[in-house]
């Protein structure tokens, strides 16, 4: 049987990484697959261009094709890339620059490495942007070398990118601190002084610093980055006010964390500029804070019912199969709220959806081998069948009796033999 072909996405929050190793910025990024291949809505439609027919597809978005120059240019990217090296080169080349003549890219090449570090963990994507565009790349070649006397007057803050540190306090005890940590100056702009004596352990000890003033101005100013939402007097989500460049044209809030119940609530919101993918990446990361996919299914069956939700609920859905379809396939009580969503779908005459939705799992079914056994030739099957030659389509399962002993082997609605 295959499944089935007629079946009638706290974003949350930037997570530090409990051990950080030195990996290059062209081999930082997270390459994460769904379950059955993540895709676009815009995939379906071009898969079956040739049998949509008079589906209205109005308003739906459409996939960029790539040129075969295109192509050859992103071969050359994963090669440059793809050399170690290469992409410390690149790091090394944006942090030798003064602030003033690092450019968007720069900036970008600089936040990409940077938040792999403990030292910017915990900080939001702003400040590191910010701290990115301020930061000075200083380097002392010679093991032994002492960068901060005890009792001097700190000036900046030290983050390690190459080699380690070693803090002599006076009472005697030693830390060594190697990439990612950080010391020197706290956020504030009171006169501090280093306790203990900071010495490099090996050659070719690497830091970026950061002055002062700019880390107290950027680390005291993230209030006016973000955007509180209350109900009842708590907080239920936090935003962060993002600016994807410098000329401020694309700028926007974007969840950087929530209440499981607002996250949900958020599918069907307006999404910001900058935050386009919150459909896609909700799906992919629900399973971390939600017990159940139906604590997701059942408010989208609620809201399905409002007419001006109709049409966000089914473009959830929509990407929801397309990316995730074993979330369907493997779970009895998802099938179940699939066959809902489609019968409502029928119901309100939505048949350029409804035919989308048909299309998705039929694209992402899987063959399967299902064994019934029955007691005797004039058993009762548990299930019907519709179609066959003389339908002009295929043979289908058109029902299953619910708890049979066909429904426990797995046949489904929907099911082509």
């Amino acid at each position: 049987f295959q499944l089935p072909a007629d079946l009638t996405k706290m974003h949350l929050t930037d997570n530090p990484h409990p051990q950080v190793t030195h990996v290059p910025s062209s081999q930082s990024g997270c390459s994460i697959a769904s379950d059955s291949g993540s895709s676009s809505l815009s995939d379906i439609y071009q898969a079956t261009e040739s049998e949509m027919g008079d589906v209205d597809l109005t308003g739906l978005p459409e996939a960029p094709v790539d040129s075969e120059d295109e192509e050859e240019e992103e071969d050359e990217d994963i090669d440059r890339t793809s050399d170690p090296l290469l992409g410390r080169d690149v790091v090394r080349e944006c942090l030798e620059k003064e602030p003033a003549d690092k450019t968007d890219d720069d900036i970008e090449q600089l936040l990409e490495f940077m938040h792999q570090l403990p030292a910017f963990a915990n900080m939001t994507m702003s400040v590191r942007r910010e701290l990115c565009s301020v930061m000075i790349f200083e380097v002392v070649e010679q093991a032994g070398a002492i960068i901060l006397e005890d009792g001097q007057e700190l000036d900046s803050w030290y983050v390690i990118l190459n080699g380690t540190v070693e803090i002599s306090y006076p009472d005697g005890k030693t830390e060594s601190l190697c990439m990612g940590n950080s010391f020197g100056i706290t956020p504030s702009l009171d006169k501090q002084y280093m306790n203990g004596v900071v010495r490099t352990k090996v050659d070719d000890c690497q830091f970026v610093c950061i002055a002062q003033q700019d880390y107290w101005r950027i680390l005291n100013h993230v209030e006016k980055n973000t955007h509180k939402v209350e109900e009842e007097g708590e907080i239920v989500m936090v935003k962060e006010h993002r600016e994807l460049d410098r000329s401020g044209t694309r700028k926007g809030h974007i969840v950087i964390k929530a209440t499981p119940e607002r996250l949900i609530m958020h599918l069907i919101e307006e999404h910001s500029i900058v935050d386009p993918t919150y459909i896609e990446d909700f799906l992919l990361t629900y399973r971390t804070f939600l017990t159940s996919p139906l604590e997701v299914g059942n408010k989208l069956l609620e809201w399905f019912t409002v007419d001006s939700l109709r049409d966000k609920v089914t473009r959830v859905v929509l990407l929801w199969v397309n990316n995730h379809f074993n979330d369907f396939e493997g779970d009895p009580a998802m099938t179940r709220f699939l066959e809902e969503f489609e019968k409502n779908l029928e119901d309100t005459k939505m048949k350029g959806h409804l035919r989308l939705l048909n299309i998705a799992c039929a694209a992402k079914a899987k063959w399967r081998q299902i064994t019934l056994q029955k007691p005797s030739r004039d058993s009762p099957l548990f299930f019907s069948l519709l179609g066959g030659s003389d339908k002009g389509f295929g043979i289908f399962v058109e029902t299953v009796e619910t708890g049979s002993k066909a429904a426990e082997a797995g046949l489904k609605r929907g099911d082509q033999v």
